[in-house]
Order: C-alpha cells, then structure tokens, then sequence
C-alpha cells in the first residue's frame, strides 16, 4: 500500500504474504500513516490533511472510520467504480515503471527495495 502527496510518498507498505487486509490491519497501518505525516509532512499535519479512499471493504469499515473521525483526517471518498479519479493511476504508477522499466529481478525483495527507492 501506498500513500503519497504529489511532492513524494508519505508511506509505503508491502503487505506480508498470506495477510488478509482487513479492518484491523487497515486500522494499524492508518497508526503507521499518522505518524508518518506527523514526522515527514508537518505542514499537512499542522493544517489537517485529506485522505482520498475507495470503497474497499477495509477502508469503509466502522473500525476505519471511527479512526479517521477521531483523529480529524478528512476523507475525500471516491465514487463507486469510478476509476477517473484513481492518483495512483495517473500520477504513481508512471513513476514506478518509469524507474523499473527494462530491468530484471531475481527475487521478491529486490522488486520491493525497487519500488521503494
């Protein structure tokens, strides 16, 4: 998973092989997110920053908003199947394969370092 602000990503996360995204999960990485902008993006934490969410089971759960309400993030929902407004498809992906294109791997991990350098 990743979250980022048009200057850089704020977090990047892999999800462990055979871990199920749930709410929990989701909730603790939100944990992680929090302080990530706290600590990298102060300007955003000191004047409240915007959380654009699609509709995945994990991200509309009680336990995910009732985080969110609590620590005052806002959310910009996205409308249901409606793949316009998709950053990542438009602004981080290109990036990603930009830096990636024309090279081999030899394992999982150094597609992952890759990815996040």
């Amino acid at each position: 998973m990743c979250f980022f602000y048009l200057d850089g990503i704020v977090r990047a996360e892999f999800v462990p092989r055979n871990t199920t995204v749930n709410s929990e999960y989701y909730n603790g990485l939100l944990e992680r997110l929090k302080k990530d902008v706290r600590r990298k993006r102060p300007e955003k934490w000191a004047n409240g920053f915007i959380l654009h969410h699609d509709n995945a089971p994990c991200h509309t759960s009680l336990l995910a908003r009732q985080f969110l309400s609590n620590k005052n993030i806002t959310v910009c929902p996205q409308p249901p199947y409606s793949p316009h407004l998709a950053p990542c498809d438009f602004w981080l992906f290109p990036k990603v394969k930009m830096t990636m294109k024309s090279k081999g791997f030899e394992s999982v991990q150094d597609i992952e370092a890759a990815t996040t350098a």
